[in-house]
């Protein structure tokens, strides 16, 4: 079954998860030719491998810690309202501190 995606016009809660944070997944908000949103969850000491995308991202912490290690610089601790912005072809890695989601956005670029 493929994932239902948000449609132009229409709310999609991103509202932290709180007690079911441990029962919930990675799901694709939307995407467009353009741009893709994406509800990231980690669980503690889950990493998201080194790796690297064409476009621009930002990742914004919802709740939870999540310390993100990028090409040149030290690695930085994400806490809940904390937004980190990366150019493209930038490679990183996304390590969760503690059961953590957060909402990452990337500019598609081929």
């Amino acid at each position: 079954m493929a994932l239902e995606h948000s449609q132009p016009g229409q709310a999609a809660d991103v509202t932290p998860f709180g007690s079911r944070l441990a029962s919930q997944r990675t799901t694709a908000l939307f995407k467009s030719n353009d741009l893709e949103v994406i509800r990231l969850v980690l669980r503690a000491g889950e990493v998201f491998p080194p790796h690297s995308v064409n476009g621009e991202i930002t990742l914004q912490c919802i709740e939870g810690r999540l310390e993100v290690q990028s090409d040149g610089h030290k690695s930085q601790t994400l806490q809940a309202g904390q937004l980190l912005y990366l150019l493209g072809k930038t490679p990183h890695s996304v390590t969760a501190l503690s059961d953590a989601s957060a909402l990452l956005t990337l500019v598609v670029r081929k």
